[in-house]
């Protein structure tokens, strides 16, 4: 069994330049001990909607009614979260589930255990002074285009719409402007002429008037539009080995997660914005990130359980770009487990 080194919360605060929040005081997470249930989770930015059921869950008390301390902490995009993960400083990632088969053709098994959506819950925007020049992902030719971070789920999802539409990815440049206040900056200096970014961030920038949809996949219609099928996208992912070896306290956070979407899916946009922090809504107040949230909520499962032809979607999309992938063997059943879900059921 792989032992995780024990790292203060400071030292990782500093390794990784991440912003702690604690959901359950203690601090000193141990994964190396299964009847020790303290978790830390790394969520590729906590105030987006998209990874709204991380957040919502602590508040809800979730967490502590399963008998789990989580420790919730953020980075702006989930290619940082992934490396989180990886190098053994967090147990879990509340990330995209299309890293797990990035990693399992890098040699490292990693599966989701709760599936957070089935739709990426994520909108292309453009500036309206490129509006008029870009009308589809045709036109990416010679764009900036913004994306969370080079290697995040954004920049895979920009590429394939860039190759599905006759663009290769060596012909337009993908920037790193991250989310919320500095992708829209981003857009109003005219560093990007578009990008791909998620709510609130999405009802910020239409209520300021500063862009335009041009794709959007917030909705199972809009995933099949644009991608060809249901994408499962936010989710809970984990290293196997530590699933294989924590069964007990990787139930408990099923459990919790599962009742946070059933949760969802009996209550309004309104009722949920009312549970979150009051600084999530971005400065956009109460009624627009509720409208943020109204506007993202279909894209979320209501069990934690994978779509059937979800991870095959994931697949064929990220294959029609991903050099790493294109030619390589993916094991779509190790990506992705149902054990622990249906049991929370």
């Amino acid at each position: 069994m792989r032992t995780f080194t024990r790292i203060p919360a400071v030292a990782v605060a500093g390794a990784l330049a991440l912003t702690t929040l604690t959901a359950c005081g203690d601090n000193s997470t141990s994964a190396s001990d299964g009847k020790n249930d303290k978790v830390k989770i790394m969520v590729g930015g906590l105030d987006k909607v998209i990874y709204l059921p991380a957040m919502l869950t602590e508040r809800l008390g979730y967490f502590k009614d399963e008998g789990v301390s989580v420790q919730l902490l953020t980075e702006p995009a989930g290619v940082q979260a992934e490396t989180a993960l990886v190098s053994g400083d967090v147990q879990g990632t509340v990330g995209f589930y299309d890293h797990t088969l990035d990693l399992q053709v890098k040699g490292k098994q990693v599966e989701s255990v709760v599936q957070f959506s089935q739709a990426p819950g994520e909108v292309e925007i453009v500036s309206n002074q490129a509006a008029d020049d870009i009308k589809s992902p045709k036109d990416f030719k010679g764009r900036k285009l913004g994306v969370t971070g080079i290697g995040s789920s954004t920049d895979f999802l920009t590429k394939y719409l860039a190759v599905n539409n006759g663009v290769q990815t060596s012909q337009f440049t993908p920037v790193a402007v991250g989310a919320g206040q500095t992708f829209i900056s981003a857009l109003q200096q005219g560093s990007i002429q578009g990008g791909m970014t998620t709510d609130p961030t999405v009802a910020t920038i239409l209520d300021k008037k500063l862009g335009k949809i041009l794709i959007d996949m917030r909705t199972p219609e809009g995933s099949r539009q644009a991608l060809g099928g249901l994408y499962p996208s936010s989710s809970l992912y984990m290293q196997t080995e530590w699933v294989n070896s924590h069964k007990d306290t990787v139930q408990k956070l099923a459990n919790a997660f599962v009742k946070t979407l059933k949760w969802m899916s009996t209550h309004s946009a309104d009722e949920i914005a009312a549970k979150m922090p009051a600084d999530y809504a971005q400065g956009g107040g109460t009624a627009l990130y509720a409208q943020a949230i109204k506007n993202t909520l279909p894209m979320f499962t209501t069990d934690g359980v994978m779509p059937a032809d979800g991870p095959a979607t994931v697949e064929r999309v990220l294959k029609a770009f991903n050099p790493n992938l294109k030619n390589a063997e993916v094991d779509l059943d190790k990506t992705y487990t149902t054990e622990f879900v249906k049991k929370a059921g």
